[in-house]
């Protein structure tokens, strides 16, 4: 057993040393305009791809050999716990709500009256790099922001709601539909271009997530229906801190993934997925394949609105086929009278270590090299400074993408793995149950390494 470890180890290890000679492009996220150069790899694409592959099947087999459930039981359950008084907590949380208003409020005067250049305007650099890009960051690597600072919430509790009983049926549904519609309309407008647009999508999702609230009410629909919010309450499953009735509640990254978590349906396992398939198909539309793709099926007559469309839904059923497809063949190899619907849901929470590893991955270096612009902005909305103030960073910034892809696939299967001892008694049904899934994740690692390792260019078409 001892030498068997071993020989995973070098291997590992091995794959890892490869992937650091690869010298990867980070891939653009059209949701923020962030366009890149690529950069040639100093090995051959197979190899990359197959090291990355094999850098996560090798992790998985490591991990079957923990088969002490105690061991495992500390990981997950150890955590440090302060008490905290509540009204501080509630007088902060006002506090920053208020704020958060007002910068609402700034976000949409200077999106009509401030500056055309999108990396000088406010708004853009608010909204994409402090909100899409920052605190969602903050939500994973930290604790989740987001019912502190949600200045939608805030207005809320002003004003009367309650009018309807949110439907238990519906459960997170509409904010997957929700959020279906902003990666739609990132890809297709120039949200993250044209101030303008953005004002006027800023003030939809106003009225929208407002009315939602006062049909039924802030913590019902912000819990369920509001697709921002929910974004971030799943996100905040991975991070080390959370808050509970007594304060806070410290652990390790990703040890609540091991939980049911937000996940209480098959519609939280469709928001997971749609969380992961998102930034790929982000990445894709802005690389050579995906272009390729669009202007083929637009040269024979398809809208471009409807082919970015098309290829939004086709992906999102291909990542909700396989992922029931592995549910159905890990209930049929671990022999259990386990519902293939409860495991599905089950080891879900896993995958959001996927997704936080991809959006690190797409975010960190556009959020680092236009923090600047955002700081200097804040600092002076109305008269910012021009040019705008962007850090050049050194081309290895481009081999944290791969390292954050790899990270959060780790972290995936070793949830995974913890999840499996939770379900089955036995510890050959435990570890043949990952089989699927540790085959699925290892697809999802080598399409997002094949991704950040091409060049990316304008989507066809539109913006």
């Amino acid at each position: 057993m001892a030498r068997r470890s071993a020989r995973l180890l070098v291997a590992l290890g091995t794959c890892t040393l490869l992937l650091a000679l690869a010298d990867a492009a980070s891939a653009s996220n059209v949701a923020t305009g962030l366009q890149g150069e690529g950069r040639d790899l100093q090995v051959p694409t197979w190899l990359y791809l197959f090291t990355g592959g094999a850098a996560v099947g090798a992790s998985a087999l490591l991990a079957m050999f923990v088969t002490d459930r105690r061991l495992v039981d500390r990981l997950h359950r150890g955590s440090y716990r302060l008490s905290v008084r509540s009204s501080p907590i509630r007088r902060l949380r006002l506090g920053t709500g208020v704020l958060a208003v007002a910068l609402l409020g700034l976000v949409v005067y200077t999106s009509m009256t401030g500056p055309r250049l999108a990396n000088a305007n406010l708004a853009v650099l608010v909204v994409f790099v402090g909100g899409r890009a920052g605190l969602v960051m903050v939500a994973y690597l930290l604790a989740n922001p987001w019912p502190a600072v949600n200045p939608w919430r805030t207005i809320a509790r002003v004003l009367p709601s309650g009018l309807h009983e949110y439907p238990e049926r519906l459960g997170v549904w509409p904010a997957v539909c929700g959020l279906l519609v902003f990666i739609w309309l990132e890809v297709v407008s120039p949200v993250n271009t044209d101030p303008e647009t953005l004002a006027v999508a800023v003030l939809v999702y106003s009225v929208y997530t407002l009315a939602g609230a006062v049909v039924f009410s802030p913590g019902a629909w912000f819990t369920y229906g509001d697709p921002v919010a929910v974004l971030f309450r799943f996100f905040g499953t991975v991070a080390p801190i959370r808050r509970t009735a007594e304060g806070f509640e410290f652990g390790l990254p990703g040890a609540r993934l091991r939980e049911t978590g937000p996940v209480e349906g098959l519609d939280g396992v469709a928001f997971v997925l749609l969380l992961v398939w998102e930034l790929t198909y982000s990445a894709f539309v802005v690389t050579p394949p995906g272009i390729t793709t669009v202007e083929a099926l637009v040269g024979v007559g398809v809208p471009p609105l409807a082919v970015y469309l098309g290829l939004l839904l086709a992906g999102y059923a291909l990542f909700l086929g396989s992922y029931w497809l592995a549910t159905r063949y890990a209930k049929r190899v671990a022999e259990t009278y386990v519902t293939a619907e409860h495991l599905a849901i089950r080891f879900a929470p896993p995958l959001l270590a996927i997704a936080a590893g991809y959006h690190l991955a797409h975010y960190f270096t556009f959020f680092v090299s236009l923090s600047p612009s955002l700081v200097l902005t804040l600092a002076s909305p109305l008269s910012p400074p021009l040019p705008p103030l962007t850090l050049v960073l050194p081309s290895w910034f481009g081999l944290l993408d791969v390292a954050f892809i790899l990270v959060g696939h780790l972290l995936a299967i070793w949830s995974a793995h913890a999840v499996s001892f939770d379900v089955f008694p036995s510890r050959l049904q435990a570890i043949r149950s990952q089989y699927p899934f540790v085959a699925v994740m290892v697809v999802y690692t080598m399409t997002s390494l094949w991704l950040v390792s091409m060049p990316t260019a304008e989507a066809a078409f539109v913006n």
